[in-house]
């Protein structure tokens, strides 16, 4: 029997999947891993982003409540939690499958011969059955159930993460949204204020009608931008209620000068970013799983060892009649061993190990998808970090040339041209800055999700 063990292992019946332990070198490009381990060295002590939990992450708690409600109620994310009891009902019919089974067969004959009196006989036995698995494919069969099980899992974690990421997006974007809108708000008003300024200075012939028409334009331009950004709003505001899985409408928020990001935190290395992503964990359970396929398959090929018996009472003893009932067994074993199946079983075994490589090169693929997304997220994150600071100080410049050029035209000295170009550099300015704002929360929420998604 041992010598038979070890001649079954050396086939590969019993192998067991070896986790893959090897990472590309620079899996987040040469740059960024530099910038990645100095940055780690720096906030050691700090929370790494991708185990970090997402209520760290998002402290605003009208967001901390849409969340909330999005995990309860999304439908993609129920599903992911239902294949999860598909896959868990499946392991546990698996792991059953090593017991016998037990059926109840009663059977009842009326015979006759020659017009003789009608005999009547009977049997209640139970009929048990049990394969033993000598050559792996219960075995294989349950390992796989288990890789499934746990890739569903990451599936799930997987959805979840872009669920949290999906309504923290769209939450920032209506805070953006809202401030854009306020923005264009107060030049409205500001524009409507220049154009009455405009006309006293008509009335009083020191400006001309042609330099109060292209104001009222510009007014009007802004007034329009206005309803624009109105619709924009509506229309993200649709877009969270369907992550949410409700009817269009309003939602209450806070306010994106009010956002706070964590300031200390690291993103990990490589290695420790493959334990935290659910896609790449859920590629590397499908190559489990399609390794235990490829066993499965291979097993196919050696016979198949099932006991069988049944145990019950009758009142038929073979060319006798008992009465009442007696009590009668009976057991079997089998042997079968496949000698041609026009080819099905050599088919399936090649099939198998396709579908291995397949989610092999899948499973690489996922770890260089990995690695361009923490690059990309990364970048935009350090360049959006750098960008505030000069926006500051642009809207800064771009108010006091404004008020310069105001007090310039009120007293002669300059054009409603320089006004109006002042003006919209200032009124781009500050969108410019608000937009740079929402870009530094979505490339953290991006980074957050490229280094795991948070733990559940």
């Amino acid at each position: 029997m041992t010598s038979a063990m070890l001649l079954l292992s050396s086939c590969g019946v019993y192998t067991k999947y070896k986790k893959a332990d090897e990472v590309p070198q620079n899996l987040y490009g040469e740059e960024k891993t530099a910038e990645v381990s100095q940055w780690d060295a720096t906030h050691a002590e700090a929370d790494t982003l991708g185990l970090m939990d997402w209520r760290q992450l998002f402290t605003d708690p009208a967001l901390q409540a849409l969340i909330e409600k999005g995990l309860q109620q999304n439908t993609d994310y129920l599903t992911a939690q239902l294949r999860v009891k598909e896959a868990q009902a499946a392991l546990l019919s698996a792991k059953l499958a090593y017991l016998p089974s037990l059926a109840l067969a009663p059977q009842g004959t009326v015979s006759s011969f020659d017009h003789m009196k009608a005999t009547q006989t009977y049997q209640l036995p139970v009929v048990a059955s049990w394969e033993f698995d000598l050559f792996g494919r219960l075995r294989n069969a349950k390992r796989q159930s288990q890789a499934v099980l746990a890739q569903t899992k990451d599936y799930q974690q997987a959805t979840r993460a872009a669920i949290i990421g999906g309504i923290a997006n769209t939450y920032y974007t209506l805070l953006m949204l809202d401030e854009q809108l306020d923005i264009t708000r107060q030049n409205s008003e500001a524009w409507k204020e220049t154009v009455r300024s405009a006309r006293a200075l008509m009335a009083a012939g020191r400006y001309n009608e042609a330099g109060v028409a292209q104001m009222e334009a510009a007014s009007y331009q802004v007034e329009a931008a206005v309803l624009d950004l109105e619709d924009k709003v509506n229309q993200v505001e649709n877009s969270l209620a369907l992550l949410l899985a409700e009817t269009p409408r309003h939602y209450s928020r806070g306010k994106l000068a009010d956002q706070q990001m964590p300031q200390n935190f690291n993103i990990g290395v490589p290695v420790a970013l493959l334990a935290a992503r659910p896609d790449v964990r859920a590629a590397e359970r499908n190559l489990e799983a399609a390794f235990y396929s490829t066993n499965a398959a291979r097993s196919s090929f050696y016979p198949q060892i099932t006991l069988s018996g049944s145990a019950g009472w009758t009142n038929s003893g073979g060319s006798m009649i008992i009465n009442p009932g007696k009590f009668v067994a009976a057991a079997v074993g089998s042997l079968t061993q496949p000698l041609f199946a026009q080819g099905k079983l050599i088919a399936q075994y090649k099939v198998a190990k396709a579908k291995q490589e397949e989610a092999r090169l899948a499973f690489e693929q996922t770890l260089l998808n990995a690695g361009v997304e923490v690059n990309e997220a990364l970048t935009a994150w350090q360049s959006s970090q750098e960008k505030a600071e000069l926006l500051k100080n642009q809207v800064a410049a771009q108010q006091k040339a404004l008020q310069s050029t105001t007090l310039l035209m009120e007293h002669g000295t300059a054009t409603y041209l320089e006004v109006l170009s002042a003006r919209q550099n200032y009124l781009s300015a500050r969108l410019s800055e608000t937009a740079n704002t929402l870009a530094q929360l979505q490339s953290l929420i991006s980074l957050y999700q490229a280094v795991g998604g948070g733990a559940e």
